[in-house]
């Protein structure tokens, strides 16, 4: 099994691997600099898997922007027969190509605080 990750970027969940190239909304970096992505839905290094809730916290995923380009014109053209109404409209997205270089995984998390010191500070602050 390969290490792969699922992450949300532009309102779309991409499966990715270490060393992928694919294309995705465009991001606010420029072509060349290394971005990391913190929106992991699940993580897995191959034997076990961590889905979030809806994130896994404290995951990354490290890529790299190769370059932005705009993607192939769309065109919505309406007509009404009989009626003389046409209407043409034309989009083009901006998309951005990056190369997964790291799932990352975990970073490590903030110690959390025993559950004896917890409870005596909530007692210490009721009385």
């Amino acid at each position: 099994m390969e290490a792969y990750a699922v992450i949300d970027t532009g309102g779309k969940q991409y499966r990715v691997e270490k060393g992928v190239i694919l294309d995705v909304e465009r991001l606010d970096a420029e072509a060349g600099k290394k971005v990391a992505l913190d929106n992991v839905l699940a993580i897995s290094d191959g034997k076990k898997l961590t889905v979030g809730t809806p994130l896994v916290s404290g995951a990354e995923v490290s890529v790299e922007v190769l370059e932005h380009y705009r993607a192939p014109k769309v065109v919505a053209f309406k007509r009404k027969r009989r009626k003389g109404y046409r209407k043409k409209q034309g989009h083009r997205q901006g998309l951005t190509r990056i190369k997964v270089l790291d799932l990352g995984g975990k970073k490590k998390a903030a110690p959390r605080k025993k559950k004896e010191e917890s409870q005596e500070a909530e007692v210490k602050s009721g009385s």
